[in-house]
């Protein structure tokens, strides 16, 4: 009978059954990386369209925004496809958002483009773990994760996955929210909300704040 062959650790040629071949751990795979003159690139193009049309973004509550380099999570409420690309212009410079955007987006050359710019992929039919996993490498690298906590457009229930990754990764929630008031489409950024206090009812405040952020902003203001 043969005898399969081992790695000769006493460099004596013979096998050495009393010695453990311990497996090293696969590395973990580096958290995507944003490149800055694509991602301004596509905040810029994505911007015209607003302007074409005689609208402009304006910006509310941005000194709730952390200084860059430490982790957060972004999360908005979603009404239009611009809604990424409208928070990413109102962050202060320095703040790279990575969108988890739904995997359909990323076909030939658009998703090159939405890679780049730093943004990976999330399958929204089941728990994408995946998704959650490099959500959590870009937070543990001090980055910026942005999230639709509605999951589509329009959504009237919000899901706890962003709880979750903030709680996960340690990071405060920036809750971000989107109206369009005549001739402005505006984005109001609130206090951020702490990940410690139990997925439900962190989920629940984000609500709260979503709600309130997104209102016309004379009667948010005065409410």
């Amino acid at each position: 009978m043969s005898e399969v062959a081992r790695p000769d650790l006493n460099g004596s040629g013979s096998p050495d059954h009393g010695a453990a071949v311990v497996a090293r751990p696969a590395p973990e795979p580096a958290a995507p990386r944003v490149i800055p003159g694509v991602y301004r690139f596509v905040v810029n193009v994505t911007y015209l369209p607003v302007l074409a049309s005689g609208m402009h973004l304006e910006v509310h509550g941005r000194e709730h925004v952390p200084v860059a380099g430490t982790p957060l999570v972004v999360a908005a409420n979603h009404v239009s496809g611009l809604d990424p690309f409208l928070v990413a212009r109102a962050l202060p410079h320095g703040r790279f958002m990575q969108f988890m955007a739904k995997k359909e987006l990323f076909v030939p050359v658009v998703g090159d483009i939405i890679r780049a710019g730093g943004s990976f992929p999330v399958d929204r039919s089941g728990n994408d773990l995946g998704a959650v996993r490099t959500s959590l490498r870009i937070l543990k690298a001090g980055g910026t994760v942005g999230i639709f906590p509605q999951g589509t457009r329009g959504g009237t229930e919000l899901h706890g996955g962003a709880a979750l990754i903030a709680a996960k990764g340690r990071a405060p929630i920036l809750p971000a929210g989107i109206s369009r008031e005549g001739k402005r489409w505006i984005v109001r950024f609130g206090e951020p909300i702490s990940p410690r206090g139990g997925i439900k009812s962190v989920t629940a405040e984000l609500g709260e704040a979503l709600a309130h952020l997104s209102r016309p902003v004379g009667e948010a203001l005065s409410g």
